[in-house]
């Protein structure tokens, strides 16, 4: 009788140990959907295996000369200090650690407590802030622009 119990416990507890999972049918069409190429284009590694090189996430036309754009999802803030002389800096005050928001009068301005830092080096211009901003490695190819 215990034996026939406990055939009768392993089978119920198999059954429920599938519960909330697709049966057969459906994980191979759920397998074979997500296998389906994508529409959107895909970006590529480090460019060396003969493939498409990387799209940067600005140009350099979008820069302008003397000035700046900070890019919220990157986090960092781009610079043209000069004609064709592109920088890049974190986009983190190092004050208090708000986002800076703009780039204006040769300054990337913190809009929290008033810090502004150089568009050339990423010193500090106008406090409170006391130390600059962290350089960024960036890679200006033809008329793009990709973090390094």
């Amino acid at each position: 009788m215990l034996g026939a119990g406990g055939v009768g416990l392993t089978a119920v507890l198999t059954a429920c140990s599938g519960y909330g999972q697709p049966t057969a049918d459906q994980a191979t069409t759920e397998a074979s959907e997500s296998a389906a190429p994508s529409s959107a284009p895909e970006e590529t590694g480090s460019g060396s295996g003969g493939g498409s090189e990387p799209k940067g996430f600005t140009t350099t036309a979008d820069i302008p000369e003397g000035g700046g754009k900070v890019f919220k999802d990157e986090k960092v803030v781009v610079t043209q200090p000069k004609a064709g002389e592109f920088k890049c800096f974190t986009s983190v005050c190092t004050h208090q650690g708000c986002d800076v928001e703009g780039v204006e009068g040769g300054t990337i301005n913190c809009p929290c407590h008033g810090s502004k830092f150089n568009i050339a080096d990423g010193s500090v211009a106008n406090g409170p802030a006391s130390k600059p901003l962290e350089e960024k490695t960036i890679k200006v190819d033809g008329d793009s622009i990709s973090l390094a």
